[in-house]
């Protein structure tokens, strides 16, 4: 089973969006969570602990996941997608930017 953490800002349209469409996949469970305090669901040490890979949207959140989470960070792969937060929750556009972007690590 493949753990896979995905991580934005808030937690209310990639990283949920992205949670739903690879929680689809076979063998593959999904989280998501966001980085800021405003979050709808705030990354925890254990979800970075659960996740073999963790996909971040955008290259900023990689370096502020580094330095909210340090160590716990450090034997986990980290992928960043390079998605913009310019889209809603489950847009077409956005379910096919994340498929596409994420191919690679499936």
């Amino acid at each position: 089973m493949r753990h896979f953490l995905f991580v934005c800002s808030h937690n209310r349209a990639r990283s949920p969006t992205a949670e739903w469409v690879f929680a689809q996949l076979p063998d593959t469970e999904a989280k998501s969570a966001g980085l800021s305090e405003y979050a709808v669901k705030r990354l925890t040490p254990e979800m970075i602990a659960w996740a073999d890979v963790i996909f971040v949207m955008e290259r900023g959140q990689r370096s502020k996941l580094i330095r909210q989470f340090g160590v716990s960070v450090a034997e986990t792969h980290v992928v960043v997608l390079g998605i913009r937060d310019e889209y809603e929750c489950m847009d077409p556009e956005l379910v096919a930017l994340l498929t596409a972007k994420s191919a690679r690590w499936l």
